[in-house]
């Protein structure tokens, strides 16, 4: 910010309500923000900056030039951010992601309306009902509105006067039914507005009042022994119960609210949108947000429920939220609720569930299109689940093997971003213990494994995992705190009966949750320390076993031993070889003491 003086620019900005914009050296809008005191909110910026966090403080670092609008009330400084925004985009400015133009239902401003699907909001005086997130429903709702009701299709020109000098005659959709022929004359206007007005009913979700006007209209019609009209309502009761059905139906003690909720992680945020007319969900929709400045959740939400309000044309006086909330931009008779318990609370978790669920299969989408972001993920999620502090990308775990004592040998396998490096695996025969000693195993295996580390100048992984409890685990803490690195890294045991997770030092466990994928990482490092030191274990055991055999035969000492073995492979083999081919190792006298040897009973 070379040359910008914020404090020349303070003086200048009044103590009212208004817009501030700022840009960076190179001209370029960087911020919109509203404010109910310009000079109090643009100051806070520059004078309590311990207070910002970092993406705002790299803002601060960039801004050159304030400038600022002042308006005559807090509404209209939401109305002109919120233009602002939409039309420059700046850098650091939230905004709603939302790439898609979604359908509406319009009974259209003529006389005799057609009721048909669009993309184009045209503000001509037509009632539009929407928008519908998905296609599939809009048609469920457009067929079952033409099934139940006869409504002209064509766009002619259906003035008195045209239909007067019978300019237009009736189509083939009259034929079969699904108009009246109002082209001419044959349906009169009121008949037809009654059945917009059944229309308009559905379309707001007051479907039990249509379902009592037919339910009347049936009544009457068997009383009158009008037997086919009474069977065409019947019909038409039906396909409105089918179509009810489809719908979420709340409570009927639920007249006319809006319902938001959010989910969020570092990067993005998901806000759900449900409308709600009548007891029933009429519209729903889950817009995600893209975060600028590490903003809360109130902040986002905040900032969402008056533009989506605003683009979907909601006026609802009431708005179901999942917290306290401050909200500029919205009319004054416009209240929250915070419900507890209740249908209202129902709601509010309905929308909670398809937030999260919307926030789940599109971060997966991420992930599939970017591993990176899945990786960093999982590390951060590790890195609170075991309150460390710094991401574990290099973790290391260890396991032991024996029978009974014999052959101990102890292994420790790499994982380097949540993934195994099968290169950096190592295996330790163990020297310095006698016995079945498993602490006393893991204390060297563990000293010898950071010594040479340490030895080479490589670098330690910032978390150790024990594949046992707290004795395996004291042991590989003498080993780390004898070469003085116990305090540079994160080491835990896991046990195996419960999956327990030992700290040094701490006498209660901790028990992560089965499904979480912190655990799954840990019991994915354990499987693999394990897989490889029982395959080394089994490959050592093997091979001084059959050294042993041949080591017993008199006349034939350890190098005629490894000699036999590097020919032949294996003792089976040896035994099966012929004797003419076992004189290319052997003498005479050798062949005869291995025939003897493996005859004896």
């Amino acid at each position: 910010m070379s040359g910008f003086d914020y404090k020349e620019e303070l003086k200048r900005i009044p103590h009212k309500p208004g817009v501030y914009q700022y840009f960076d050296k190179d001209g370029v809008l960087i911020y919109v923000g509203k404010a109910k005191d310009l000079k109090n909110r643009v100051g806070s910026y520059f004078v309590n900056d311990r207070q910002l966090n970092a993406k705002t403080k790299v803002l601060v670092r960039k801004i050159n030039r304030i400038a600022f609008t002042i308006v005559d009330t807090e509404i209209d400084a939401w109305l002109l951010e919120n233009n602002l925004i939409k039309k420059h985009k700046p850098r650091y400015n939230v905004m709603l992601k939302d790439d898609k133009t979604y359908p509406w239902i319009v009974i259209k401003n003529e006389r005799f309306p057609r009721v048909f699907w669009t993309r184009k909001y045209i503000k001509d005086g037509s009632t539009y009902f929407g928008p519908y997130a998905s296609v599939g429903m809009m048609h469920i709702v457009l067929d079952t509105i033409r099934e139940l009701f006869p409504l002209r299709t064509c766009n002619l020109n259906l003035s008195p006067e045209n239909i007067a000098k019978g300019k237009f005659k009736v189509c083939l959709e009259y034929q079969l039914g699904n108009c009246k022929g109002p082209c001419e004359g044959l349906q009169s206007e009121e008949d037809y507005e009654q059945n917009l007005k059944d229309i308009r009913d559905i379309l707001n979700g007051k479907i039990g009042v249509v379902t009592n006007r037919l339910k009347m209209q049936l009544e009457d019609a068997v009383t009158n022994l009008k037997f086919e009209e009474a069977y065409v309502l019947k019909a038409k009761l039906e396909k409105l119960a089918n179509y009810q059905s489809k719908s979420t139906v709340v409570s009927s003690s639920i007249s006319n609210v809006d319902v938001f909720s959010i989910a969020s992680d570092e990067s993005y945020a998901f806000v759900n949108f449900l409308k709600v007319m009548n007891g029933v969900v009429i519209q729903t929709q889950t817009l995600e947000m893209k975060k600028r400045l590490d903003e809360s959740d109130a902040e986002l939400l905040a900032i969402a429920i008056p533009e989506i309000r605003n683009r979907y044309k909601s006026i609802s006086r009431e708005i179901i939220v999942p917290f306290k909330l401050t909200v500029e931009g919205l009319s004054a008779d416009a209240k929250f609720t915070i419900p507890k318990a209740g249908d209202k609370r129902k709601l509010l978790e309905l929308s909670l569930k398809n937030v999260a669920y919307f926030k789940k299969e599109r971060l997966l989408q991420y992930e599939k299109l970017n591993p990176e972001i899945k990786t960093e993920r999982i590390l951060r999620q590790m890195q609170k689940d075991l309150r460390m502090n710094v991401l574990p990308r290099h973790i290391e775990c260890f396991d032991n093997s024996n029978i009974q004592g014999n052959f101990p040998v102890s292994a420790v396998v790499v994982f380097k971003d949540a993934r195994p490096s099968k290169k950096d695996y190592r295996h330790f025969n163990v020297k310095t213990v006698e016995g079945p000693n498993d602490f006393a195993t893991m204390e060297e295996a563990v000293f010898r494994r950071y010594r040479r580390l340490l030895d080479e100048g490589q670098s330690l992984p910032q978390l150790i995992v024990i594949d046992g409890g707290k004795g395996q685990l004291g042991a590989a803490l003498k080993s780390l705190k004898l070469l003085g690195i116990d305090k540079q890294v994160t080491v835990i045991g896991i046990a195996k009966r419960l999956e327990e997770l030992y700290y040094p030092g701490d006498q209660y466990p901790l028990y992560l949750d089965k499904k979480s994928e912190t655990l799954k990482i840990i019991q994915h490092l354990r499987d693999e320390a394990h897989r490889f030191g029982i395959t080394f274990h089994r490959n050592q055991r093997s091979r001084k076993t059959f050294v042993s055999q041949l080591d017993n035969i008199p006349g034939i000492g350890q190098v005629t031993v490894q000699k036999l073995l590097k020919q032949f492979k294996s003792v089976k083999r040896i035994r099966e070889t012929s004797d003419e081919e076992l004189m290319q190792v052997l003498n005479i006298k050798q062949v005869q003491a291995l025939r003897e040897y493996f005859s004896a009973p």
